[in-house]
Protein backbone atom coordinates (compact mmCIF):
# COMPACT_ATOMS: atom_id res chain seq x y z
CA UNK A 1 0.00 0.00 0.00
CA UNK A 2 1.02 3.60 -0.48
CA UNK A 3 2.24 6.06 2.17
CA UNK A 4 2.41 9.85 2.27
CA UNK A 5 6.05 9.66 1.19
CA UNK A 6 5.40 7.38 -1.78
CA UNK A 7 2.42 9.46 -2.94
CA UNK A 8 4.86 11.96 -4.48
CA UNK A 9 5.35 9.31 -7.16
CA UNK A 10 2.05 8.41 -8.90
CA UNK A 11 3.21 4.95 -10.01
CA UNK A 12 2.77 3.02 -6.70
CA UNK A 13 -0.78 4.31 -6.23
CA UNK A 14 -1.62 3.71 -9.89
CA UNK A 15 -0.41 0.12 -9.57
CA UNK A 16 -2.50 -0.43 -6.43
CA UNK A 17 -5.57 0.94 -8.22
CA UNK A 18 -5.00 -1.17 -11.34
CA UNK A 19 -4.67 -4.33 -9.24
CA UNK A 20 -8.31 -3.82 -8.18
CA UNK A 21 -10.30 -5.38 -11.08
CA UNK A 22 -13.05 -2.77 -10.96
CA UNK A 23 -14.98 -3.66 -14.11
CA UNK A 24 -18.25 -1.69 -14.04
CA UNK A 25 -20.20 -1.89 -11.75
CA UNK A 26 -17.76 -3.72 -9.45
CA UNK A 27 -15.47 -1.62 -7.27
CA UNK A 28 -13.19 -4.49 -6.18
CA UNK A 29 -11.56 -2.31 -3.52
CA UNK A 30 -10.36 0.48 -5.81
CA UNK A 31 -12.13 3.22 -3.86
CA UNK A 32 -10.75 1.84 -0.58
CA UNK A 33 -7.24 2.22 -1.99
CA UNK A 34 -7.90 5.79 -3.10
CA UNK A 35 -9.69 6.76 0.10
CA UNK A 36 -6.78 5.57 2.24
CA UNK A 37 -4.38 7.65 0.16
CA UNK A 38 -6.53 10.78 0.32
CA UNK A 39 -7.18 10.47 4.05
CA UNK A 40 -3.43 10.31 4.61
CA UNK A 41 -3.28 13.72 2.89
CA UNK A 42 -5.92 15.21 5.18
CA UNK A 43 -9.04 14.72 3.04
CA UNK A 44 -12.44 13.93 4.51
CA UNK A 45 -14.07 11.20 2.43
CA UNK A 46 -17.69 10.22 1.98
CA UNK A 47 -19.17 7.35 -0.01
CA UNK A 48 -22.29 7.64 -2.15
CA UNK A 49 -23.70 4.27 -3.22
CA UNK A 50 -26.35 4.30 -5.94
CA UNK A 51 -27.72 1.03 -7.27
CA UNK A 52 -24.81 -1.39 -7.65
CA UNK A 53 -22.28 1.44 -7.87
CA UNK A 54 -20.15 3.04 -5.17
CA UNK A 55 -18.89 6.61 -5.56
CA UNK A 56 -16.44 8.70 -3.56
CA UNK A 57 -16.35 12.37 -2.64
CA UNK A 58 -13.33 13.77 -0.83
CA UNK A 59 -12.67 17.33 0.27
CA UNK A 60 -9.94 19.17 2.12
CA UNK A 61 -10.73 22.67 3.32
CA UNK A 62 -13.93 24.67 3.77
CA UNK A 63 -13.20 27.93 1.93
CA UNK A 64 -13.76 29.02 -1.65
CA UNK A 65 -12.58 28.72 -4.34
CA UNK A 66 -12.95 24.96 -4.68
CA UNK A 67 -10.76 23.13 -7.18
CA UNK A 68 -12.11 19.66 -7.92
CA UNK A 69 -10.49 16.71 -9.65
CA UNK A 70 -13.08 14.50 -11.36
CA UNK A 71 -12.63 10.96 -12.59
CA UNK A 72 -13.67 7.32 -12.38
CA UNK A 73 -12.16 4.11 -11.05
CA UNK A 74 -14.26 1.68 -13.08
CA UNK A 75 -12.80 0.12 -16.22
CA UNK A 76 -14.07 -1.71 -19.29
CA UNK A 77 -13.77 -5.52 -19.41
CA UNK A 78 -10.31 -6.77 -20.40
CA UNK A 79 -11.64 -9.02 -23.16
CA UNK A 80 -9.61 -12.15 -23.87
CA UNK A 81 -6.98 -11.88 -21.16
CA UNK A 82 -4.77 -14.53 -22.79
CA UNK A 83 -4.16 -12.04 -25.60
CA UNK A 84 -2.63 -9.47 -23.24
CA UNK A 85 1.15 -9.11 -23.33
CA UNK A 86 0.98 -8.32 -19.62
CA UNK A 87 -1.91 -9.46 -17.37
CA UNK A 88 -4.73 -6.90 -17.37
CA UNK A 89 -4.74 -6.40 -13.61
CA UNK A 90 -1.12 -7.16 -12.68
CA UNK A 91 0.02 -3.52 -13.07
CA UNK A 92 3.41 -4.52 -14.40
CA UNK A 93 6.02 -1.93 -15.36
CA UNK A 94 8.02 -2.93 -18.43
CA UNK A 95 10.66 -0.71 -20.05
CA UNK A 96 9.24 2.41 -18.43
CA UNK A 97 5.61 1.70 -19.35
CA UNK A 98 2.85 0.85 -16.87
CA UNK A 99 0.61 -1.89 -18.24
CA UNK A 100 -2.91 -2.74 -17.11
CA UNK A 101 -6.57 -1.96 -17.51
CA UNK A 102 -7.08 1.60 -16.32
CA UNK A 103 -3.46 2.71 -16.69
CA UNK A 104 -4.59 5.30 -19.24
CA UNK A 105 -8.33 5.49 -18.59
CA UNK A 106 -8.12 6.58 -15.92
CA UNK A 107 -6.56 5.21 -12.77
CA UNK A 108 -3.24 6.64 -13.87
CA UNK A 109 -4.77 10.11 -13.93
CA UNK A 110 -6.29 9.68 -10.46
CA UNK A 111 -2.86 8.69 -9.16
CA UNK A 112 -1.42 11.78 -10.88
CA UNK A 113 -4.06 13.97 -9.19
CA UNK A 114 -3.06 12.55 -5.83
CA UNK A 115 0.66 12.92 -6.48
CA UNK A 116 0.10 16.55 -7.46
CA UNK A 117 -1.52 17.20 -4.07
CA UNK A 118 1.30 15.46 -2.20
CA UNK A 119 3.92 17.49 -4.06
CA UNK A 120 1.93 20.69 -3.59
CA UNK A 121 1.87 20.08 0.17
CA UNK A 122 5.62 19.60 0.32
CA UNK A 123 6.38 22.71 -1.73
CA UNK A 124 3.90 25.27 -0.35
CA UNK A 125 2.66 26.55 2.96
CA UNK A 126 -0.87 25.31 2.42
CA UNK A 127 -3.87 25.91 0.22
CA UNK A 128 -5.94 29.10 0.15
CA UNK A 129 -9.24 27.48 -0.79
CA UNK A 130 -10.41 23.88 -0.92
CA UNK A 131 -9.50 20.83 -2.98
CA UNK A 132 -12.01 18.09 -3.80
CA UNK A 133 -12.12 14.73 -5.55
CA UNK A 134 -15.29 13.62 -7.38
CA UNK A 135 -14.77 9.96 -8.23
CA UNK A 136 -17.43 7.72 -9.76
CA UNK A 137 -17.61 3.98 -10.30
CA UNK A 138 -19.99 4.12 -13.27
CA UNK A 139 -18.43 5.91 -16.22
CA UNK A 140 -17.64 2.99 -18.50
CA UNK A 141 -21.03 1.30 -18.09
CA UNK A 142 -24.60 2.62 -18.23
CA UNK A 143 -23.44 5.80 -16.45
CA UNK A 144 -26.70 6.23 -14.55
CA UNK A 145 -25.46 5.58 -11.00
CA UNK A 146 -22.32 7.71 -11.11
CA UNK A 147 -21.68 11.36 -11.86
CA UNK A 148 -25.28 12.53 -12.32
CA UNK A 149 -26.76 11.30 -9.00
CA UNK A 150 -23.50 12.07 -7.20
CA UNK A 151 -23.53 15.70 -8.37
CA UNK A 152 -27.22 16.01 -7.52
CA UNK A 153 -26.52 14.75 -4.00
CA UNK A 154 -23.56 17.10 -3.54
CA UNK A 155 -25.58 20.05 -4.83
CA UNK A 156 -28.36 19.23 -2.35
CA UNK A 157 -25.74 19.27 0.42
CA UNK A 158 -24.59 22.74 -0.61
CA UNK A 159 -21.34 21.78 -2.33
CA UNK A 160 -20.11 24.15 -5.06
CA UNK A 161 -17.14 23.86 -7.40
CA UNK A 162 -15.33 26.79 -8.97
CA UNK A 163 -12.93 24.83 -11.17
CA UNK A 164 -12.90 21.17 -12.24
CA UNK A 165 -10.10 19.20 -13.88
CA UNK A 166 -11.10 15.92 -15.56
CA UNK A 167 -8.31 13.41 -16.06
CA UNK A 168 -9.62 11.60 -19.13
CA UNK A 169 -6.84 10.56 -21.56
CA UNK A 170 -7.05 13.29 -24.20
CA UNK A 171 -3.42 13.24 -25.34
CA UNK A 172 -3.16 11.49 -28.74
CA UNK A 173 0.64 11.39 -28.96
CA UNK A 174 2.25 12.09 -25.59
CA UNK A 175 1.29 13.27 -22.13
CA UNK A 176 0.59 16.98 -22.04
CA UNK A 177 0.22 17.62 -25.77
CA UNK A 178 -3.50 18.43 -25.50
CA UNK A 179 -5.74 20.11 -22.93
CA UNK A 180 -9.47 19.94 -23.62
CA UNK A 181 -11.65 22.89 -22.64
CA UNK A 182 -14.90 20.91 -22.54
CA UNK A 183 -16.48 17.72 -23.71
CA UNK A 184 -18.93 16.49 -26.29
CA UNK A 185 -22.17 14.96 -25.12
CA UNK A 186 -23.55 11.62 -26.21
CA UNK A 187 -26.88 10.14 -27.20
CA UNK A 188 -27.50 6.40 -27.00
CA UNK A 189 -30.30 4.58 -28.74
CA UNK A 190 -31.57 1.17 -29.82
CA UNK A 191 -33.11 0.37 -33.22
CA UNK A 192 -35.38 -2.67 -33.39
CA UNK A 193 -36.31 -4.18 -36.75
CA UNK A 194 -38.96 -6.91 -36.64
CA UNK A 195 -38.97 -9.62 -39.29
CA UNK A 196 -40.99 -12.72 -40.11
CA UNK A 197 -39.49 -16.13 -39.45
CA UNK A 198 -39.21 -18.50 -42.38
CA UNK A 199 -37.00 -20.95 -44.25
CA UNK A 200 -33.97 -19.71 -46.15
CA UNK A 201 -35.12 -21.69 -49.20
CA UNK A 202 -38.34 -19.65 -49.36
CA UNK A 203 -37.32 -16.04 -48.77
CA UNK A 204 -40.53 -14.79 -50.38
CA UNK A 205 -42.48 -16.26 -47.46
CA UNK A 206 -40.29 -14.64 -44.79
CA UNK A 207 -39.05 -11.18 -43.89
CA UNK A 208 -35.36 -11.15 -43.06
CA UNK A 209 -34.79 -8.04 -40.89
CA UNK A 210 -31.01 -7.96 -41.40
CA UNK A 211 -30.76 -6.46 -44.94
CA UNK A 212 -33.08 -3.50 -44.22
CA UNK A 213 -31.29 -2.92 -40.91
CA UNK A 214 -27.91 -2.81 -42.64
CA UNK A 215 -29.32 -0.48 -45.29
CA UNK A 216 -30.70 1.82 -42.60
CA UNK A 217 -27.40 1.89 -40.71
CA UNK A 218 -25.48 2.62 -43.92
CA UNK A 219 -27.73 5.58 -44.71
CA UNK A 220 -27.53 6.88 -41.15
CA UNK A 221 -23.74 6.76 -41.14
CA UNK A 222 -23.64 8.60 -44.47
CA UNK A 223 -25.39 11.60 -42.94
CA UNK A 224 -23.44 14.66 -41.82
CA UNK A 225 -24.57 15.36 -38.28
CA UNK A 226 -22.78 18.69 -37.88
CA UNK A 227 -19.57 20.49 -38.79
CA UNK A 228 -18.01 20.39 -35.35
CA UNK A 229 -16.85 23.45 -33.42
CA UNK A 230 -13.59 25.40 -33.09
CA UNK A 231 -12.33 23.11 -30.32
CA UNK A 232 -14.16 19.87 -31.17
CA UNK A 233 -14.41 17.54 -34.11
CA UNK A 234 -17.72 16.83 -35.82
CA UNK A 235 -20.25 14.52 -34.18
CA UNK A 236 -20.10 10.87 -35.20
CA UNK A 237 -22.43 7.88 -35.19
CA UNK A 238 -21.00 4.59 -33.92
CA UNK A 239 -22.77 1.22 -34.16
CA UNK A 240 -21.52 -0.84 -31.24
CA UNK A 241 -23.63 -4.00 -31.41
CA UNK A 242 -25.97 -5.87 -33.76
CA UNK A 243 -28.03 -8.62 -32.13
CA UNK A 244 -30.32 -11.03 -33.96
CA UNK A 245 -32.96 -12.95 -31.99
CA UNK A 246 -30.69 -13.28 -28.99
CA UNK A 247 -27.63 -13.96 -31.14
CA UNK A 248 -24.77 -11.62 -31.94
CA UNK A 249 -22.59 -10.86 -34.94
Amino acid sequence: MTSVETLHDPIPLARDLIRAPSVTPADAGALDVLQAALESLGFTCRRYPFGEVDNLYARRGTARPVLAFAGHTDVVPPGREAAWTHPAFAAEVDDGTLWGRGAADMKGAIAAFTAAIARFDSQTGGQAGSIAFIITGDEEGPAIHGTKPLMEALHAEGEHFDHVIVGEPTNPRQIGDTIKVGRRGSLNGVITVTGLQGHVAYPDKAANPIPPLLDLLTRLQARTLDDGAPHFQASNLEVTSIDVDGGHF
